[in-house]
């Protein structure tokens, strides 16, 4: 790993303007913002967009995120949603609950995370376990010490939203691979910013609302789902989703199957051709920049300010 030279040149970010709170809204950077502005002008001239620009452009942003993840991640395994909270309703569709399971979140988890699977143990007679803050900050060991055979989920980031307090995936999924449960993950707060290690941890789904450390557009957000999730239902039924949708000639066959992959999940419309390729160029920088370059630089620049708080 390097420490990064300045990138603050990518960024219309004044002088006199220290801007330290991705973790709120990340900027985007001066090539994102041309590149958006061309693409929505782009809907000016619809004549110029053409049936197969639906598809490259998804399968773009897909390949671009999948990256991010690293192996095993494929493109295949990528669905283009608006929102985290979409994601993780994907994800309690295709998680069937028994009443007496439970589903273990975090106290003062975030809300899409919280509600979601509230609603879902709610319709189950399933029981939803917000695990207690610990006095040490280990959410490692609360977390293993809760999961036994009545352990259905676990809904969880790989960093506590409220204060950073972090988690150790791979040890997690690895005891609830144990009992035969599932690990459903936000990573909104740490992908784009944090390494990660998709094969150690092996998550069911995966969701990242983008406008943060992806540095995306708001609206676009990306679904991984594990090959063995993705025979799974969706939460709308378009066009788009089905078999054979790139023969436009076609679309009143009605298929009964679906597009190879995780792409059943898209949310509707999900070629949209004024934020996806704005969205591509953010994803592509943080690859180009290296995700644990970034990381080992702001542990740099955190060590300073901490120990410039000190003297």
């Amino acid at each position: 790993m390097a420490i990064l030279p300045s990138e603050r040149h990518r960024f219309d970010i004044p002088d006199d303007v220290s801007y330290l709170n991705c973790a709120y809204m990340s900027p985007l950077s001066k090539e994102t913002v041309a590149i958006g502005q061309e693409a929505l002008a782009r809907k000016a001239q619809p004549w110029t967009v053409h049936a197969a620009d639906f598809f490259s452009l998804t399968d773009r942003s897909r390949a671009a995120f999948a990256a991010l993840l690293g192996a095993p991640a494929s493109p295949d395994d990528v669905a283009l949603v608006p929102a985290a909270s979409y994601g993780m309703a994907v994800a309690a569709r295709n998680l069937p609950l028994s009443a007496g399971e439970r589903v273990l979140v975090l106290e003062g988890g975030f809300p899409s995370t919280v509600l979601t699977w509230r609603e879902a143990a709610r319709a189950a007679g399933a029981s939803l376990v917000r695990l207690p803050r610990p006095e040490d900050d280990d959410w490692t060991r609360t977390v293993l010490d809760a999961i036994d055979e009545r352990t259905a989920v676990a809904a969880l980031p790989a960093l506590h939203w409220l204060d950073g307090a972090t988690l150790d995936l791979v040890a997690i999924g690895a005891r609830l691979r144990e009992v035969g449960a599932a690990l459903v993950l936000d990573l909104t707060q740490s992908l784009g910013a944090m390494p990660f290690d998709l094969g150690l941890v092996r998550p069911d789904f995966l969701v990242v609302a983008g406008y943060k450390w992806l540095l995306c557009p708001y609206t676009v957000s990306f679904l991984y789902v594990a090959p063995h999730r993705q025979e799974g239902e969706p939460l709308e039924h378009h066009w788009f989703g089905r078999a054979g949708s790139e023969n436009f000639s076609a679309l009143i066959d009605y298929r009964e199957d679906f597009q190879p992959g995780a792409r059943r999940f898209d949310a509707g419309e999900p070629a949209d051709f004024a934020l996806l390729p704005a969205a591509i160029a953010g994803l592509e920088l943080l690859t180009s920049l290296g995700i644990g370059n970034i990381a080992d630089t702001a542990g740099a620049l955190a060590d300073r300010v901490i120990a410039h708080g000190e003297t």
